[in-house]
């Protein structure tokens, strides 16, 4: 039993492994016609030197000293079938060559039975077209798997054929055959070294432009949040002005609610004060980097006239994610107590965005809101499940640019935020808050 289940494994193995052998682990190469010109060259030119070679070679005998004083006489193909086998050989070996890119595999396999039939006398006829084929396979092949199977079955077939007279070189040929791989190598050193330049040169413009995009999208992000909070500052000082007003008014006929009235400006007036120091730090932040490079448009500004949102409307914003289908839960946690108009809008800013992401990219998913009021932090919490697979994985699927308006609108009143996938699947968005002490 143990043995007929190993020999199944070895079987599904070998199955499995001439499977692959014959999937391309890559696309066909298309050739230029240019390519198969230059093939073609390669072909005919090998093909007329190597039939050249074997026609000049009939019916010769050659001498050749393997040791001083020990001659080996190697005898060439005679006659006119020796010389119609050798100039079928050298066709058939070099006329391959035409196909070296399109089809290396069946090359490689034609070129090695050509040198397996070639008489040892006369190596020369295929050999040269055996290293082209051997080449051309390890470089174009397509089926990694069976070229790597077959260029050393090749090689060794080749090697113990029992042909161990390798062709001479003449020495004519030796400076040619030295100087000419070294050019090539030093050419391609050199295409190697440009196009690695060029890659480096490409790169850096990339990482620029990537600089320039993310400070141009923080410089965008902190003019809108400056916008905003300069709408949260405008409101105080309305708020101020009426309540100076209704105080003048009735300064002698109430006095003590004229008092109350001048109490709510200095409390309307200190929330204007911090909210104002802290734009101020911002464009100050703006001001010290490069500039922008433009002002928003009319259509922006106006459509951020309206009154900014708090913490109050929380529920509001969870009902209307809720009719888009996605379940949500609010849990607000400690004693609420009164917050400036700015972190409540910051805090505000981060449920609607990290809602919204889930909305976009967490189908099917289900959300929960935490707002916690601690002594002294804010804690503000968005989580979700992460929808159905192949959904996306909620906040994490959305801009750079929401996150990074989060960051900066929670950097002006030195906030956190932290963001990352869940243990248990999803997403979480958890931003904290410090409170100045009343």
């Amino acid at each position: 039993m143990y043995v007929r289940t190993m020999l199944e494994r070895l079987r599904s193995a070998v199955r499995e492994a001439v499977r692959n052998a014959r999937l391309p682990t890559g696309p066909p190469l298309r050739l230029s016609h240019r390519a198969w010109q230059f093939d073609g060259l390669v072909a005919l030119a090998l093909g007329i030197t190597t039939v050249y070679y074997g026609i000049d070679n009939t019916n010769i005998v050659v001498v050749r000293e393997i040791a001083p004083g020990v001659e080996h006489v190697v005898p060439r193909p005679a006659g006119p079938g020796g010389m119609a086998f050798m100039v079928t050989l050298a066709a058939v070996a070099s006329g391959a060559l035409a196909l070296r890119r399109r089809f290396p595999l069946a090359v490689l396999c034609v070129v090695t039975g050509a040198v397996l039939a070639t008489p040892q006398s006369v190596m020369r006829l295929t050999f040269y077209a055996f290293v082209i084929a051997v080449y051309s396979a390890a470089v174009h092949s397509p089926y990694r798997v069976a070229t790597l199977a077959a260029l050393p079955v090749s090689v060794l077939l080749v090697g113990t054929s029992g042909n161990s007279v390798t062709p001479i070189i003449p020495n004519e040929y030796i400076a040619l055959l030295i100087l000419v791989p070294m050019a090539g190598a030093a050419l391609g050193l050199r295409t190697w070294k440009l196009r690695t330049d060029e890659g480096r040169t490409r790169l850096s413009d990339l990482e620029r432009e990537q600089v320039e995009a993310l400070r141009r999208a923080v410089e965008h992000e902190r003019a809108r949040i400056a916008r905003e909070l300069h709408d949260v500052v405008t409101h105080n000082v309305s708020v101020m002005v009426i309540q100076a007003g209704a105080a003048r008014k009735i300064m002698k006929t109430a006095p003590e609610q004229a008092g109350e009235a001048l109490l709510a400006v200095e409390a309307s007036g200190r929330a204007a004060m911090t909210e104002l120091r802290h734009v101020m730090g911002l464009l100050t932040m703006a001001d010290q980097g490069e500039g922008t490079d433009g002002g928003p448009d009319l259509a922006d500004t106006a459509a951020e006239l309206a009154p900014q949102p708090g913490l109050d409307q929380l529920e509001t914003l969870v009902g209307r994610v809720r009719d888009t289908g996605l379940p949500v839960d609010l849990t607000v946690t400690g004693p609420p107590c009164p917050l400036p108009p700015g972190i409540e809008l910051a805090a505000y800013r981060v449920v609607q965005e990290a809602l919204t992401n889930t909305v976009k990219h967490a189908s099917g998913a289900t959300a929960a809101v935490t707002v916690e009021y601690g002594p002294e932090r804010l804690r503000v919490e968005v989580t979700d499940t992460g929808g159905h697979p192949g959904a996306g994985a909620g906040a994490v699927a959305g801009n750079s640019r929401g996150l990074i308006g989060l960051r900066e609108r929670l950097a002006v009143y030195d906030g956190t935020l932290t963001t990352g996938r869940r243990l248990t699947g999803g997403y979480r968005v958890e931003a904290l808050i410090p409170l100045e002490a009343p």
